[in-house]
């Protein structure tokens, strides 16, 4: 792989990443802002802006953004998130020039067309139905509201019905010309593709958007000092549990070590977590942990569904393998595992151009810089077991978990009960 690195005269990045063996290509449009940088009133404008680009262009309509990339064969989407938003779209290497051109074209010309404001409201309504009458994501969402309370990043990324209705287009537009600008945003390119030819295709399409200002510096949210917990005791077949502890950032060198903790509590079919609750007790499908990491500060989360009647037995044993691994700390097999698994699988990941795509944003987005894999394999490689036991009792701490249950299942002075017997 090589991994290259430009910066335009008019501050923009360009990063690209040739791999040899590709036939394809993938791009990505990267501009460094989301629901985090939003004031309360606007709540979901990052995700708003992002349906609207799709919509139409000063040459190009909606339908026809859509025909140019897939009538090739092609795939175009894009997704917010907390502190990023991301356009992005993959084909056969001899369409790298058009798919950077239509990207471009939507993320510097869209219309932003009054109608369709309304009509892509109208939309966004639907999804945010969508995943609160999805339990699952409902739980999620929920979760991120009680970790993160007060603070931006309990928002929905969607907004909610309520600022969604308050979001007028001279908003939308402002908030596209404070943050859609060259320092903000970086041109990726991955697979079939020559370095030299995407620093030519971003100065060809990107070079006259225009240079801004930074983003202002966040708040980092306050960890909590007691267990929070949520239930919505809606009817469902199967309730679902999820929970939350505060976490590290994406620059914290804990990072390595909260990473093997995730593979051996939660991150595959050979975890703890896995093995005790489904294959040794069978109380659910499935059971995983994940972790998630901001510029500041992150979460690590398990999540899982059930049957209510069974929700007091699965917080005991949750709660219980997270004080074995601060008493003992995992097993020198286990931490061989967790290593090899975590650096297996991104190897195969980034076999994928779209992946090695996704690597690029995100790193120039939280460090500046690539990260070469081979030094992140190392880092993992390095982490003795004194240091994930060492993160598993900076992190598995009963007053900073956030806790929500959505369908039928015990109270919340039972919950509480629960946690504070595992302390």
């Amino acid at each position: 792989m090589n991994t290259k690195v430009t910066t335009l005269s008019n501050g923009l990045r360009v990063a690209s990443c040739s791999m040899p063996s590709s036939q394809t290509v993938a791009v990505g449009l990267w501009c460094g802002v989301g629901s985090r940088y939003e004031p309360a009133r606007i709540g979901g404008a990052s995700h708003f802006l992002e349906h609207l680009l799709f919509k139409g262009t000063r040459k190009r309509t909606a339908r026809q953004i859509s025909e140019e990339i897939e009538g090739v064969g092609g795939d175009l989407n894009a997704f917010t998130a907390e502190e990023r938003t991301c356009y992005h779209a993959a084909a056969s290497q001899d369409h790298f020039s058009r798919i950077a051109e239509v990207l471009s074209d939507m993320y510097c010309h869209s219309l932003l067309d009054p109608a369709e404001v309304e009509r892509e409201r109208g939309v966004i309504g639907e999804e945010i139905e969508m995943v609160r009458d999805e339990p699952c994501q409902h739980a999620h969402e929920l979760l991120s509201g009680e970790m993160w309370k007060g603070h931006p990043l309990g928002r929905p990324i969607t907004g909610s019905k309520k600022t969604l209705a308050a979001i007028t287009r001279k908003d939308l537009i402002g908030h596209l010309r404070s943050h859609y600008h060259a320092g903000r945003t970086i041109f990726t390119a991955a697979g079939a593709v020559d370095h030299d030819d995407a620093v030519e295709l971003a100065g060809r399409f990107l070079g006259k958007l225009h240079n801004g200002s930074s983003l202002p510096r966040q708040t980092v949210p306050p960890s909590c000092s007691s267990p929070r917990i949520l239930i919505d005791p809606r009817e469902s077949q199967q309730t679902q549990l999820v929970l939350s502890f505060r976490g590290v950032g994406a620059a914290d060198p804990r990072r390595f070590a909260v990473n093997l903790l995730h593979v051996i509590f939660g991150g595959n079919m050979s975890s703890r977590l896995f093995q005790e609750l489904r294959e040794r007790r069978g109380l659910c499908y499935s059971i995983n942990s994940s972790f998630s990491t901001y510029s500041d500060c992150g979460s690590f989360e398990i999540s899982l569904g059930l049957d209510g009647a069974n929700v007091c037995k699965a917080l005991k044993l949750i709660l219980g393998e997270c004080r074995k691994l601060v008493e003992k700390g995992p097993s020198r097999t286990e931490l061989r595992r967790a290593c090899d698994y975590s650096i297996g699988t991104s190897r195969m990941a980034l076999e994928r151009a779209a992946t090695q795509n996704y690597r690029l944003g995100v790193s120039l987005l939280s460090y500046g810089r690539i990260v070469p894999p081979e030094d992140v394999y190392k880092r993992l490689a390095n982490v003795p077991i004194s240091k994930v036991q060492a993160v598993a009792g900076q992190t598995f701490q009963n007053r900073r978990l956030s806790l929500v249950m959505v369908g039928p299942g015990p109270s919340r002075e039972e919950i509480q009960s629960i946690i504070q017997s595992m302390r």
